[in-house]
């Protein structure tokens, strides 16, 4: 799936770099992808799928 317009993020906890971006500004989609490969594999979520992983990570962290 080829993400046309996507715009990346990274999380405001990364360090140096080794992170995470996450691509929300889509309708029906939700793109994540390694920041040190932008041009790598893109891994691709329902939003409330994606909601779903956020919270779930937020109460186990």
């Amino acid at each position: 799936m080829e993400l046309i317009g996507a715009e990346w993020r990274k999380s405001s906890r990364s360090g140096q770099g080794e992170c995470v971006e996450v691509a929300d500004n889509l309708p029906g989609v939700v793109g994540v992808r390694d920041s040190k490969d932008p041009t790598g594999p893109v891994l691709t979520f329902t939003p409330p799928t994606w909601r779903a992983f956020v919270a779930f990570t937020k109460r186990a962290g």
